[in-house]
């Protein structure tokens, strides 16, 4: 199974729309390093792993171009094996595509519990997510809404 490394964003937006249990639920546990887990601001469950990323110098470099969390995260994903990323920020999925390191986002982890029917209406959870102030397109909204119907 997948070493699934998370950002902040998604731990913030599925926890103001208590869901944070989704990601739970769908990879029994995820990484974080302690940049991230300063931003989120909440004791961090049990199920969450805190890890360091030990080559700070890549991580610095990795600073000069992106936030110091999504450079943490970017920087661990290539110290563990089989890492997937967790990240909604535009600037950092961009740098991460071109590092190819395997990538998905907070509406790829919803996507994947609906299908996996840990949750059962994507609709109410997007509304949700909208409502907590996670910006998401009409097209994309209307495309992640075909999956709602599994």
């Amino acid at each position: 199974m997948p070493n699934y490394i998370s950002n902040t964003s998604c731990l913030i937006v599925l926890d103001n729309i208590d869901m944070l249990f989704i990601l739970k639920e769908l990879y029994r546990s995820i990484i974080i390093t302690p940049e991230v887990a300063k931003e989120f601001e909440k004791p961090i469950p049990e199920w969450i792993k805190v890890k360091d990323v030990d080559d700070k110098k890549y991580l610095k470099l990795l600073n000069t171009f992106i936030d110091l969390g999504e450079a943490s995260v970017i920087a661990l994903a290539f110290e563990i094996e089989d890492a997937v990323l967790i990240i909604d920020d535009l600037k950092a999925r961009k740098l991460v595509s071109k590092l190819d390191v395997k990538l998905t986002g907070t509406l790829g982890v919803i996507v994947n519990a609906r299908k996996k029917q840990i949750i059962h209406s994507l609709e109410d959870i997007l509304y949700k997510l909208k409502k907590a102030g996670f910006r998401i397109s009409n097209e994309l909204e209307n495309e992640i809404l075909k999956y709602d119907g599994l």
